[in-house]
Parts: C-alpha cells; structure tokens; sequence
C-alpha cells in the first residue's frame, strides 16, 4: 500500500515548526485566540450537525462496545499515563511528562475512527456513537481526571469548567438541535466542511505553539527530548492496540465490533483535547503539554491508514 503525506499531518507540522521559529505577537495573536475560540466551537457545531439521530439510536444498542471502548479511553489510558510517569526527569522532562499524562485523559477522536471502521469494514454506527459519547462526556470527564491526576499542572475550577462546556458542549448540542434544518447542508457540503474542521486545529496550533516560542519554552528541549518521547507515545499506541485488540477477543465480539473497538479505543483526540488544555494550563506551557498529544495523533493516523487498508475486506457482502 502506497502512503502519501497527509496534507492535515504536514500543516500541522508546518504550523508548529513556523510558529516555534516565527511566532505570531502582540496585537495579531491575540486576535487569532479569539478567532480560534470561535472556529472550535464552529467545529463542535459541525460535529452535533453530522450525528445522524438514527445512527445513534441504531448504535445506542450496542451497550457492551460503548462500556469497552469508554473504560478503554478513561480507565485503562489513565492508568498507563500514570505508569509512564516513571519516566519522568529520566528519559522525559517534567513537562513532557505531564502532555503524555494529559494525553491519556483526553477523550477519543471523531473523523478518523468512524472513517478507518468504514474501510476496515466495521461497526460504523457504532463507531460514531462511541466516539461522539466519548467527546460528550470528555468535556466534563476530562477536566475531573486532570484535577485528580494534575494538580501541580493545571488550574480546574468551576469558571474553566464552564468555559469548556460553553466552548465544547453547548455548539454540539445546538449542532444536534439544528439538525433538521441545516443536516442537508452540511451533507452537501461535507468536504469543504471538513477542510474548515482541519484549518481549525491548525489554527489553534499555530496560537499555542506562537505562546510557547514567546514564553521560550523550547530552550529548554533538546533534539534526545523531542525523540524520546516520540518513542514512548509510539510504545503506547502499540500497547493500546494490543489492548483493544485482546480485550475484544476476550470479550467475544464480533469482527465488526472488534474493528470499532480498535480505531475508537486507541486513538485520542486533537480536537478535543487542544481546547480543553488551553483552558485547564497556562499560555506558556500549552505547546510543550500538547506536543505529546500531537506526536501521538500523527502517529494514529499514519498506523491507521495502513492497519485500515491492510484489514479492509475485499468482499464487504462477506464480512461478519
């Protein structure tokens, strides 16, 4: 299978490389803050005015996948985010230490689960519940888990709470809402849509990485950092892999479970999680806490793309 750059993964990169050399400033990046706030609430919007309602009544059955992947992506992660803080001040600088932590807390992605289910010729319906529930509750369940596990880190209290939820919760719900109206547009026009839902991302890439070159907090990173801890968010994507895949075997699901279980239960989410950081830490240190986040979903969407193709089944009539 031939794999081509992603152009997201590449702006993203491009993004975070320009920002740490070149940052936006003054007057401009405070502008763009404030347009990033707004873009990622239009993308929750987006995200509420996609979930078909019978899809999720349809998926809503599925009980015991839902229980697996959400014990998956806020009980079993979190416990390997603290093991891996073993690391910490030996192979991982203390920040570093606390974005993979963070990483762990985060709930799991949307697009890319529900595509790589589709080509894998899995539960897609149960895909986009799962994923969508994971979102829903990560926007409170995820502030809970860094007040426990972060406390140093990150300032949780009852103003960032609802901070996140005006930000997050409330455009996916009116998203849901407006649905009847405006579900035929965004269906129509899901492409270009799409494309707003990555500049968004990379929007608010391109602030945090600009607030932490102005904060110099890559001086105090070194070429060995940066490596190591692309290894340990690559040991940990093949951990949660191979947890997935065992639990659903164990667990008796069908292929097409299984398939859902795997994409949904190890990939996390840069969507989610880049807002509720720049809520919960500090300006400064917003970059260096979510490097590890973006590491870890490039690394998701590259073992995806070839996981999804190698199992995508030529037969999709003969799939059970």
């Amino acid at each position: 299978m031939r794999l081509r750059p992603d152009p997201f993964i590449v702006a993203l990169l491009v993004a975070a490389v320009g920002a740490s050399f070149l940052p936006i400033r003054g007057d401009a990046l405070d502008v763009l803050k404030q347009v990033s706030l707004v873009a990622i609430g239009l993308l929750f919007f987006l995200y509420g005015a996609r979930l078909s309602t019978a899809e999720t009544v349809a998926g809503l059955q599925n009980w015991r996948l839902h229980l697996v992947i959400l014990g998956t992506t806020f009980a079993v992660f979190p416990v390997l985010g603290l093991a891996l803080q073993v690391f910490d001040g030996n192979l991982l600088t203390a920040g570093l230490a606390s974005g993979v932590l963070l990483l762990c807390l985060v709930p799991s992605t949307v697009q890319s689960c529900v595509v790589y289910t589709g080509i894998a010729g899995g539960n897609v319906a149960g895909a986009v519940v799962s994923a969508s529930l994971s979102n829903l509750i990560g926007v409170f369940l995820t502030p809970a888990l860094v007040a426990l596990l972060m406390t140093s880190d990150a300032r949780v209290d009852a103003g960032s709470i609802v901070r996140i939820v005006l930000q997050l919760f409330v455009p996916f719900v009116l998203g849901q809402l407006l649905r009847p109206l405006i579900g035929g547009f965004v269906a129509r026009h899901d492409r270009r849509l799409k494309l707003f839902d990555r500049s968004s991302i990379v929007l608010v890439v391109l602030v945090a990485f600009s607030e932490g070159a102005e904060a110099h907090i890559w001086s105090a990173l070194s070429v060995w950092s940066v490596l190591a801890v692309a290894l340990v968010c690559a040991a940990l994507l093949a951990v949660a892999m191979g947890w997935t895949v065992l639990v659903g075997r164990l667990a008796g699901f069908e292929r097409a479970d299984r398939v859902a279980l795997l994409f949904c239960g190890c990939n996390k989410s840069l969507a989610s999680g880049l807002p509720i950081a720049t809520v919960l830490f500090s300006g400064s240190t917003v970059a260096l806490i979510v490097l590890p986040l973006m590491l870890y979903h490039q690394m998701q969407i590259i073992a995806g793309a070839v996981i999804a193709g190698r199992l995508a089944p030529r037969d999709p009539e003969a799939v059970r």
